[in-house]
Protein backbone atom coordinates (compact mmCIF):
# COMPACT_ATOMS: atom_id res chain seq x y z
CA UNK A 1 0.00 0.00 0.00
CA UNK A 2 1.15 3.40 -1.21
CA UNK A 3 1.86 5.98 1.80
CA UNK A 4 -0.30 9.43 1.42
CA UNK A 5 1.82 11.86 1.98
CA UNK A 6 0.60 14.97 4.09
CA UNK A 7 0.41 18.98 2.40
CA UNK A 8 2.10 20.02 5.03
CA UNK A 9 4.81 17.31 5.31
CA UNK A 10 5.38 17.79 1.19
CA UNK A 11 5.86 20.98 2.12
CA UNK A 12 8.23 20.69 4.62
CA UNK A 13 10.25 18.29 2.38
CA UNK A 14 10.12 21.10 -0.46
CA UNK A 15 11.66 23.72 1.86
CA UNK A 16 14.56 21.62 2.92
CA UNK A 17 15.71 20.71 -0.33
CA UNK A 18 15.79 24.42 -0.65
CA UNK A 19 17.95 24.97 2.11
CA UNK A 20 20.23 21.74 0.97
CA UNK A 21 21.11 19.92 -1.72
CA UNK A 22 20.45 16.27 -0.87
CA UNK A 23 20.45 15.08 -4.61
CA UNK A 24 24.07 13.81 -4.43
CA UNK A 25 23.11 11.29 -2.05
CA UNK A 26 22.17 7.80 -3.31
CA UNK A 27 18.81 7.04 -2.77
CA UNK A 28 18.63 5.56 0.26
CA UNK A 29 21.03 7.07 1.72
CA UNK A 30 19.23 10.30 0.70
CA UNK A 31 15.55 8.74 2.04
CA UNK A 32 17.45 8.76 5.57
CA UNK A 33 18.92 11.76 5.77
CA UNK A 34 16.42 13.52 4.59
CA UNK A 35 13.83 12.12 6.98
CA UNK A 36 16.36 12.40 9.96
CA UNK A 37 16.55 16.22 9.09
CA UNK A 38 12.69 16.49 8.87
CA UNK A 39 12.31 14.70 12.48
CA UNK A 40 14.84 17.36 13.70
CA UNK A 41 14.79 20.38 11.51
CA UNK A 42 18.54 19.96 12.28
CA UNK A 43 20.60 20.05 8.57
CA UNK A 44 23.67 19.34 10.20
CA UNK A 45 22.84 15.44 9.84
CA UNK A 46 23.85 15.70 6.29
CA UNK A 47 27.12 15.54 7.34
CA UNK A 48 27.35 14.13 10.50
CA UNK A 49 25.36 10.75 9.50
CA UNK A 50 27.40 7.41 8.83
CA UNK A 51 26.02 5.16 6.25
CA UNK A 52 26.65 2.41 2.90
CA UNK A 53 24.51 2.69 0.65
CA UNK A 54 24.74 -1.11 -0.47
CA UNK A 55 24.04 -2.20 3.32
CA UNK A 56 20.85 0.22 3.35
CA UNK A 57 19.70 -1.66 0.29
CA UNK A 58 19.75 -5.25 2.22
CA UNK A 59 18.51 -4.36 5.28
CA UNK A 60 15.68 -2.73 2.57
CA UNK A 61 15.46 -5.86 1.73
CA UNK A 62 15.25 -7.58 4.81
CA UNK A 63 12.74 -5.03 6.61
CA UNK A 64 10.30 -5.21 3.61
CA UNK A 65 10.12 -9.62 3.63
CA UNK A 66 9.64 -9.22 7.27
CA UNK A 67 12.59 -9.02 8.87
CA UNK A 68 12.16 -8.07 13.25
CA UNK A 69 12.70 -4.27 14.26
CA UNK A 70 14.10 -4.20 17.81
CA UNK A 71 13.92 -0.70 20.11
CA UNK A 72 15.48 0.09 22.94
CA UNK A 73 12.67 2.11 24.73
CA UNK A 74 9.30 2.58 23.69
CA UNK A 75 9.46 6.25 22.45
CA UNK A 76 11.67 4.42 19.30
CA UNK A 77 8.78 1.89 19.22
CA UNK A 78 6.05 4.91 19.03
CA UNK A 79 7.85 6.47 16.13
CA UNK A 80 7.73 3.87 13.85
CA UNK A 81 4.51 3.61 12.63
CA UNK A 82 4.41 0.90 10.23
CA UNK A 83 5.65 -1.62 11.84
CA UNK A 84 5.22 -3.61 15.18
CA UNK A 85 8.75 -3.91 17.03
CA UNK A 86 9.93 -5.93 20.00
CA UNK A 87 10.91 -3.58 22.84
CA UNK A 88 12.19 -5.53 26.45
CA UNK A 89 13.04 -2.89 28.25
CA UNK A 90 9.95 -3.02 30.82
CA UNK A 91 11.11 -6.95 31.35
CA UNK A 92 14.11 -6.09 31.65
CA UNK A 93 16.00 -5.50 35.23
CA UNK A 94 19.30 -3.96 35.80
CA UNK A 95 22.22 -5.78 37.37
CA UNK A 96 25.97 -5.69 38.31
CA UNK A 97 27.53 -4.21 35.75
CA UNK A 98 24.29 -4.57 33.35
CA UNK A 99 21.76 -1.81 32.74
CA UNK A 100 18.25 -2.11 32.24
CA UNK A 101 18.84 -1.12 28.53
CA UNK A 102 21.55 -3.43 28.20
CA UNK A 103 19.44 -6.43 29.62
CA UNK A 104 16.84 -5.97 27.37
CA UNK A 105 18.92 -6.36 24.21
CA UNK A 106 19.84 -9.60 25.80
CA UNK A 107 15.89 -10.91 26.47
CA UNK A 108 15.23 -9.32 22.72
CA UNK A 109 17.94 -11.57 21.03
CA UNK A 110 16.78 -14.44 22.80
CA UNK A 111 13.52 -13.41 21.03
CA UNK A 112 14.27 -12.69 17.74
CA UNK A 113 17.14 -14.24 16.95
CA UNK A 114 19.97 -13.31 14.28
CA UNK A 115 18.81 -11.27 10.74
CA UNK A 116 16.69 -8.32 13.03
CA UNK A 117 17.07 -4.87 12.20
CA UNK A 118 18.23 -2.83 15.88
CA UNK A 119 17.12 0.61 16.44
CA UNK A 120 18.73 2.39 19.40
CA UNK A 121 18.07 5.87 19.80
CA UNK A 122 18.29 6.47 23.85
CA UNK A 123 20.66 4.16 25.57
CA UNK A 124 24.40 4.13 24.53
CA UNK A 125 25.01 1.30 27.05
CA UNK A 126 21.56 -0.77 24.81
CA UNK A 127 24.25 0.07 21.87
CA UNK A 128 27.33 -1.24 23.97
CA UNK A 129 25.82 -4.76 24.30
CA UNK A 130 24.37 -5.38 21.26
CA UNK A 131 28.13 -5.01 20.29
CA UNK A 132 28.79 -7.83 22.28
CA UNK A 133 26.24 -10.05 21.01
CA UNK A 134 26.27 -12.46 18.06
CA UNK A 135 23.52 -10.69 16.24
CA UNK A 136 24.23 -11.00 12.97
CA UNK A 137 21.55 -7.93 12.08
CA UNK A 138 20.38 -6.55 8.79
CA UNK A 139 21.35 -3.37 10.12
CA UNK A 140 21.78 -1.38 13.05
CA UNK A 141 20.46 1.87 13.73
CA UNK A 142 22.65 3.40 16.47
CA UNK A 143 21.92 7.02 17.17
CA UNK A 144 21.71 7.26 21.32
CA UNK A 145 21.86 11.00 22.39
CA UNK A 146 24.24 12.34 25.33
CA UNK A 147 27.28 13.39 26.81
CA UNK A 148 28.50 9.77 28.46
CA UNK A 149 28.51 6.94 26.16
CA UNK A 150 26.87 8.26 22.97
CA UNK A 151 29.75 9.08 20.66
CA UNK A 152 31.97 5.93 22.13
CA UNK A 153 29.19 3.72 21.40
CA UNK A 154 28.44 4.78 18.29
CA UNK A 155 32.11 4.81 17.53
CA UNK A 156 32.49 1.22 18.45
CA UNK A 157 29.45 0.41 15.95
CA UNK A 158 31.50 1.90 12.90
CA UNK A 159 34.63 -0.20 13.92
CA UNK A 160 32.31 -3.16 14.43
CA UNK A 161 32.11 -3.38 10.77
CA UNK A 162 28.22 -4.02 11.50
CA UNK A 163 25.74 -2.86 9.06
CA UNK A 164 24.78 0.93 10.45
CA UNK A 165 23.21 4.08 10.38
CA UNK A 166 25.24 5.97 12.94
CA UNK A 167 26.35 9.65 13.40
CA UNK A 168 30.02 10.85 14.65
CA UNK A 169 28.69 13.35 17.21
CA UNK A 170 26.56 13.09 20.90
CA UNK A 171 23.23 14.07 19.73
CA UNK A 172 20.61 11.33 18.40
CA UNK A 173 17.39 10.49 20.04
CA UNK A 174 14.31 8.54 19.57
CA UNK A 175 12.91 10.67 16.94
CA UNK A 176 15.79 10.23 14.73
CA UNK A 177 16.19 7.10 15.42
CA UNK A 178 12.45 6.41 14.42
CA UNK A 179 13.21 8.50 11.61
CA UNK A 180 16.17 6.56 9.97
CA UNK A 181 14.15 3.75 10.35
CA UNK A 182 10.95 5.09 8.82
CA UNK A 183 13.00 5.79 5.75
CA UNK A 184 13.10 2.26 4.72
CA UNK A 185 9.74 1.46 5.28
CA UNK A 186 8.48 4.25 3.48
CA UNK A 187 10.98 3.34 0.73
CA UNK A 188 8.99 0.77 -1.28
CA UNK A 189 10.64 -1.21 -3.88
CA UNK A 190 8.53 0.42 -6.75
CA UNK A 191 10.01 3.39 -5.35
CA UNK A 192 8.68 7.22 -6.43
CA UNK A 193 10.20 9.90 -4.81
CA UNK A 194 6.69 11.90 -3.14
CA UNK A 195 8.31 15.33 -2.71
CA UNK A 196 9.89 15.58 -6.17
CA UNK A 197 8.34 18.42 -8.62
CA UNK A 198 5.59 16.54 -10.70
CA UNK A 199 6.64 18.56 -13.97
CA UNK A 200 10.50 17.20 -13.64
CA UNK A 201 11.90 13.64 -12.98
CA UNK A 202 14.08 13.64 -11.24
CA UNK A 203 17.30 10.89 -11.49
CA UNK A 204 19.06 9.18 -8.61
Amino acid sequence: MSRVVHPIEQESFRRLRARLDTSRFPPLTRAVVERVIHSAADLEYASDLVMDEGELAKAHAALHAGAPVVVDVEMVAAGITRRRTVCRLKDAVAGPGLTRSAHAMRLAYEQVGPGALWVIGCAPTALEELLTLDASPALVVGLPVGFVGAAESKAALRESGLPAVSNVSEKGGSAVAAAALNALLYHPASYADPYADSHSEEKS
